[in-house]
């Protein structure tokens, strides 16, 4: 077989939008851009043109471009075995959950694989409703949680909405004291009226029909949201109070993003069921999963599991996450993209918020933040989406492949980005910034 490729962008780009479906667009008005190759932290077109991947792609490529041991495990896999049903053993597939469940909190004892993030939260509601005999499920509205019937109902921005076939879900305001909901002051009434929320909810709803709290442990498309002290932890013992599952979504904040191996290991709290997806391979083969309690476990020991899929532990995807992790392991990936957080991103763009009018407030860790984008600092009524747009666009002219979202550009780069390239990419939206804020 012999690949098709295209010497210019313009062929690629016309061949693309005549043949392919793209998601959560209008098909008429897509400009896409090619992508060729990439390497490390950085992308390139057809035409060699190259740009800082200051997005991760969709936040997934945490280990960065073509690893050179990601790739080389999935040829070596590819050759001696393809592919395999899942109701067979498959020692890479057993290598893949072992190494998953040795960065998991003791108490976790086996792993469920899927074929990405939406399925990894459709399948642990599934686990959560038959393990509490329950059926509603209580989630943000700040959230997003994939794309497939529970999931979708799950998620609390505004994709759910024309996708609400599944039933049983319940929606709460988690906290957020930028745009507080609560009229909060401070972290801590942020924290605790938030809570309180949540916990007026459950019992409005009846807590002997609630099967399960979904959150993301840092809501990642709705903001970069990192939760207020004591709020997760408020959170478990409220699940714990009424006999619920608390199921921690990973997908974007996990293996790295958020500067720890779980995102929620910077906080008080333990899960009884992890999602996961993206940076557990970086997106180089489709694959998600759930991270099991020993208890939700042994639930299934004498019952079956009705659930399934034909890729559940596809041995491509588990060559990659095994190479992955191991990389990860070696290289010192998590503790890099913690300190790159710590030094670079952060301090650089509080300077920024310092001086810019257009900055409203910057949140993060790791390699996970969010520059929010104001018209007023002072009404923090969000900037127009024209600017948004116009923002991403000079970013690209610039060589920067950015990450926008609603009135936030979110600073995403893979975790293995180094000191250089991160200052780099930061003058460059520091100046794109500086440059809109005038015009304001």
């Amino acid at each position: 077989m012999t690949l098709l490729l295209s010497s210019s962008n313009a062929e690629i780009s016309e061949r693309d939008r005549r043949s392919v479906f793209h998601s959560w667009s209008a098909q008429g008005s897509l400009d896409p851009l090619p992508i060729a190759g990439g390497a490390g932290v950085e992308v390139w077109d057809a035409e060699g043109r190259r740009y800082l991947d200051f997005s991760s792609q969709l936040v997934n490529v945490n280990i960065g471009h073509q690893h050179p041991k990601v790739v080389e495990a999935i040829r070596t896999q590819a050759e001696q075995l393809a592919t395999v049903a899942p109701a067979h053993a498959n020692a890479t597939r057993a290598r893949a959950a072992e190494l998953i469940l040795e960065r998991a909190p003791e108490g976790f004892a086996k792993v469920f694989f899927t074929n990405g993030g939406a399925d990894a939260n459709e399948n642990a509601i599934r686990l959560a409703r038959l393990t509490t005999g329950r059926e509603k499920v209580i989630s943000h509205y700040r959230s997003y949680h994939g794309n497939t019937g529970a999931a979708i109902s799950a998620t609390g921005d505004w994709r759910r909405i024309p996708n609400e076939y599944a039933r049983g879900h319940v929606h709460v305001f988690g906290p957020y004291l930028y745009r507080s909901e609560f009229w909060a002051q401070s972290p801590q009434e942020e924290s605790a009226r938030a809570l309180r929320h949540l916990e007026r909810t459950i019992q409005a709803e009846g807590a002997d029909s609630v099967a399960a709290i979904l959150l993301e442990s840092i809501p990642g498309t709705a903001g970069i949201l990192v939760p207020p002290p004591g709020y997760l932890a408020g959170v478990r013992a409220i699940a714990d109070r009424h006999g619920i599952v608390l199921i921690l979504d990973e997908v974007m904040a996990g293996f790295g993003r958020a500067g720890e191996w779980f995102a929620f290991d910077a906080f008080d709290v333990r899960p009884d069921l992890i999602t996961f997806a993206k940076g557990v391979n970086s997106g180089y083969v489709p694959v998600g999963g759930v991270i099991i309690s020993a208890p939700i476990a042994a639930a299934f020991d004498e019952r079956v599991f009705p659930g399934g899929l034909t890729y559940s532990g596809h041995p491509l995807a588990a060559a990659s996450i095994v190479a992955t992790l191991e990389a990860m392991a070696e290289e010192g990936v998590v503790e890099n993209a913690r300190a790159i957080g710590e030094t670079v991103i952060g301090p650089r763009l509080r300077e920024l918020a310092g001086s810019s009018p257009i900055v409203g407030e910057v949140r993060g860790r790791g390699v996970f933040w969010a520059v929010e984008l104001v018209a007023d600092r002072e009404t923090r009524d969000p900037i127009a989406g024209s600017v948004v747009a116009a923002i991403k666009s000079d970013l690209l002219s610039r060589g920067v492949l950015g990450f926008t979202a609603e009135n936030r550009l979110h600073i995403v780069p893979p975790a293995v980005i180094g000191e250089a390239d991160a200052a780099r990419g930061l003058e460059i939206i520091a100046e794109v910034i500086d440059r809109h804020g005038r015009k304001a």
